[in-house]
């Protein structure tokens, strides 16, 4: 195609092109619209495709323009990206469209493009592996969680205290001072679900009693609109319970699984928390040794990509509308190394020839079934059903492209 490109922007992964089309292909390309259109409309008097070419383009002119527009544009992109050698990221937009007298057409063509991320510096690195080791301390937490998943609660007719759960009515003063009729609420105690004032103001009454006066909202209340502000506060409490936790003795292990005594079940949570210990080891390395090779290898990031990665931390979180531009705000750096991590990978399971065949994600599957004692297939389509067999790709992948760094770089341990 017969056109003359001209490079406006070349920043980062964005790319600002001038084109100009000549008026004669523009031309060309009205008349094979006119053709084409001739082909199909009925005109009063003519069977179809049988019209005076002149009556077509006069009475059906701007729809033979916006076509003739349409193509002349799809070959005008199709030529920049192959005279240019772009290997595009998003669709490209035309901005600043404008016909010339003799019909020349010209725009420009906004785009992003792959990053070219070559990784020069990947070796000699030194990071330092996280301690894994886990305590008596953290093994007794554990067991004290699991303790408490068992715990019920039994009602009380006597002053609440912190960590009792308690049925309120409550009812707040509007700006104008008028108290509406209270609403209902759970609290527990010391939870951090109630202001302090309040819980203090809970913990006076006994079930059945209320209580009515000012009460001051804290200096670092999440709305800033509140903090400082005194407002009349009208509690009746309903009801206060008290949880109970099961007691720690070899009964209470039994009901947990197949363990005969305290002692078993806590060998079984110290060496669950050894493995999870070792498994965020390994991820901080990971993390560590991916800051090393990003801080040491300049690249640029398509903006759509950390927009699109931004937006899906949103969907996920499901972000209020209203909190959504202070969130993509935040959100926007950790998106970015996000990308960056990503980038890394790809480009060394690709350079290396790193990245998993069809044949490791079929061993793998293999592998889980082993362990869950069901048939291979049985695993493949469960995974193909959930989407997640291109997740068990890109972990085996992950996995060989570390392994290929830690064998090139330096982890000591704390």
């Amino acid at each position: 195609m017969d056109i003359q490109i001209t490079s406006t922007k070349s920043e980062g992964a964005e790319r600002r092109i001038q084109v100009a089309v000549p008026g004669a292909t523009v031309k060309d390309a009205k008349k094979r619209a006119a053709r084409r259109v001739a082909q199909q409309v009925r005109m009063p008097g003519f069977r179809i495709g049988k019209a005076p070419a002149a009556m077509v383009e006069k009475k059906y002119a701007d729809v033979i323009q916006q076509e003739a527009l349409e193509a002349v544009m799809r070959d005008a992109y199709q030529a920049v990206i192959e005279q240019e050698k772009l290997k595009l990221v998003t669709q490209p937009h035309a901005h600043d469209v404008k016909f010339a007298d003799d019909d020349a057409l010209s725009f420009e063509l906004h785009c992003e493009v792959q990053p070219d991320v070559t990784l020069a510096h990947v070796e000699g690195f030194k990071v330092r592996r996280p301690a894994s080791t886990v305590t008596d301390e953290q093994v007794k937490e554990q067991i004290e969680q699991l303790r408490d998943q068992r715990a019920t609660w039994a009602p009380v007719e006597e002053k609440p205290a912190e960590g009792d759960m308690v049925v309120v009515m409550l009812a707040m003063a509007d700006d104008n001072g008028e108290l509406p009729e209270g609403k209902e609420y759970r609290v527990v105690l010391g939870a951090g679900q109630a202001i302090p004032a309040i819980e203090e103001l809970l913990m006076e009454l006994t079930p059945g009693g209320t209580v009515e006066r000012p009460v001051r909202w804290p200096d670092d209340f999440p709305d800033e609109a509140q903090r400082g502000k005194s407002k009349t506060v009208r509690a009746e409490l309903k009801e206060v319970k008290r949880k109970s936790v099961p007691a720690l003795d070899d009964a209470w292990a039994r009901e947990m699984g197949d363990f005969d005594s305290v002692e078993a079940l806590a060998a079984v949570v110290r060496a669950d928390l050894e493995a999870s210990a070792v498994r965020e080891a390994d991820a901080a390395v990971r993390g560590l040794l991916l800051d090393e090779i990003i801080g040491s290898n300049a690249f640029d990031v398509p903006p759509s990509w950390v927009t699109h990665l931004v937006q899906s931390y949103a969907k996920a979180y499901s972000v209020p509308e209203e909190e959504m531009e202070r969130f993509l705000t935040e959100f926007r750096a950790t998106a970015e190394r996000q990308v960056r991590r990503d980038l890394v990978i790809e480009t060394l399971a690709e350079r290396e020839s790193l990245t998993a065949s069809e044949a490791d994600v079929d061993a793998k599957i293999q592998e889980m079934a082993e362990k869950r004692g069901v048939n291979p297939g049985q695993v493949y389509a469960q995974l193909q059903k959930a989407g997640r067999l291109r997740e068990i790709e890109r972990g085996i992948t992950e996995d060989r492209v570390f392994a290929w760094l830690l064998a090139r770089n330096t982890v000591e341990q704390a």
